[in-house]
């Protein structure tokens, strides 16, 4: 009985913590728009520092918030009747807002990177970016042609869907990794000559670093929903729910 009532107390709805990881996310969006305005010297598309400025702000924004609200749309309980279809768009719109704003992010610190003469694809964080954002783009377009094309057959739906799941679980789990990296290597790269050390923790290291671990959180959390039993969308066996 001690047992029931612990479940039963965590057993939260999924409204109110679906309010509570929005909130999480503007959150992270917000602080990363305040560091780079503060401390970073604002916004540019002139190739320079400012313009490079861009690429953290869009990426948290698509990469972790935005793909984490695409994963939680069939959480929502208003999905689980009627109609699937506009469910399915909602959900690959997000994702494919998602990807256009991450593309916008790489073309910014590419092209501050080619104006400043810096090498490219040279760094664990680069790497580890580019590879999550390659696969982003397979699963978007595996998942367009399986679940939203008329041609797709049941049985390649159906092989397909578990697939579909981890992988969208794993990329959102790369992506914070990325922008966890993104930041330590920001920091180490601008707390040096002529500021105060990385190490000495000026207020601009806490202040990264704190986003750094609310980007963490919202990204557990988003799998933590995922993976939640009595938040998953009820399967379905009506012509409706195949489609």
């Amino acid at each position: 009985r001690c047992h029931q009532r612990s479940v039963a107390m965590l057993d939260i709805p999924f409204p109110p913590f679906c309010a509570f990881l929005g909130s999480l996310g503007l959150l992270c969006v917000a602080l990363v728009g305040v560091w780079c305005q503060h401390w970073r010297g604002g916004f540019s598309l002139d190739g320079g520092s400012r313009t490079f400025n861009w690429h953290p702000v869009l990426m948290v924004t698509g990469l972790v918030v935005l793909y984490g609200a695409a994963a939680l749309v069939y959480r929502v309980p208003n999905t689980w009747s009627g109609p699937k279809l506009p469910w399915k768009v909602l959900h690959g719109g997000l994702a494919l807002g998602a990807f256009v704003l991450t593309v916008l992010g790489l073309a910014a610190v590419f092209r501050f990177h080619n104006s400043n003469g810096t090498p490219n694809m040279y760094s664990l964080h680069s790497w580890m970016g580019l590879g999550t954002v390659l696969l982003f783009s397979c699963q978007w377009a595996a998942g367009f042609g399986a679940f939203l094309l008329p041609w797709a057959p049941a049985w390649l739906r159906q092989l397909y869907k578990p697939i579909h799941v981890f992988f969208g679980s794993t990329i959102l789990m790369l992506s914070v990794a990325s922008c966890v990296s993104g930041i330590n290597e920001k920091l180490f790269f601008s707390l040096k000559n002529g500021t105060t050390q990385y190490k000495l923790l000026p207020a601009e290291a806490v202040f990264a670093n704190t986003l750094g671990i609310l980007i963490l959180l919202f990204g557990v959390l988003v799998v933590a929903a995922l993976a939640r039993p009595s938040w998953k969308r009820p399967d379905s066996d009506s012509p409706d729910s195949r489609q």
